[in-house]
C-alpha cells in the first residue's frame, strides 16, 4: 500500500482505492461486453429456432398428407368396403377430438405466453429492486465514509 499525504489538506490517500476502482470498472466492462455479445447472437438463435419450427410443421403436414394419401390408395385399390354408419360416427368423433385438442393447445399456448410475460415483468421488478438496493448501499457507504472522515479529522486535530 502506498500512502501519499496531500499538501493541501493533510489527508492520507491510498492508491489501493484507485486500483480497486479500476479493477471493478474493468470487471464491470468485461461482464457487460460479454452480455452484449450474447445479446447480439440471440436474434440469430431465435430466428433459427423459428425456422426449425416452421420446417417441422411443414414436414409434419407432409407426413400426414402422404400417409393419408397412401392409405386412401390402398383402400381404393383393394376395394375394401367402409361401413357408412361407422365412418360417419368416426368422422364426427374425430372432429370433436380435434376441436377439443385445438382448444387445449390454445389454452396451453395462452398459459405459456402469460408465464413468459410474467417472467419478463418479474425481471423488470428485479431490475428495479437491484437499482434501489444499489442506491441504498451507495448511500450507506457515503454516510459511513463521511462519518469516518469526520472522526479522522477530529482525531487528527487532537
Amino acid at each position: 500500500m502506498v500512502d501519499r499525504i496531500s499538501k493541501d489538506d493533510n489527508t492520507v490517500r491510498t492508491t489501493n482505492a484507485t486500483d480497486a476502482h479500476h479493477i471493478y470498472d474493468t470487471l464491470k466492462q468485461n461482464f457487460i461486453r460479454t452480455v452484449d455479445e450474447l445479446g447480439k447472437v440471440q436474434p440469430q438463435f431465435s430466428q433459427s429456432i423459428s425456422n426449425l419450427q416452421l420446417d417441422y410443421i411443414q414436414t409434419t403436414k407432409n407426413i400426414i398428407e402422404n400417409s393419408v394419401s397412401a392409405q386412401k390408395q390402398f383402400t381404393t385399390s383393394w376395394n375394401i368396403p367402409l361401413a357408412v354408419p361407422y365412418s360417419e360416427q368416426f368422422a364426427k368423433q374425430s372432429d370433436e377430438i380435434t376441436n377439443n385438442a385445438i382448444r387445449a393447445v390454445g389454452i396451453n399456448n395462452q398459459l405459456a405466453i402469460n408465464m413468459l410475460d410474467a417472467a419478463r415483468e418479474n425481471l423488470r421488478i428485479y431490475n428495479r429492486t437491484i437499482d434501489a438496493v444499489t442506491e441504498f448501499n451507495t448511500n450507506i457507504a457515503k454516510t459511513w465514509t463521511s462519518f469516518f472522515y469526520t472522526q479522522q479529522q477530529q482525531f487528527n486535530r487532537q
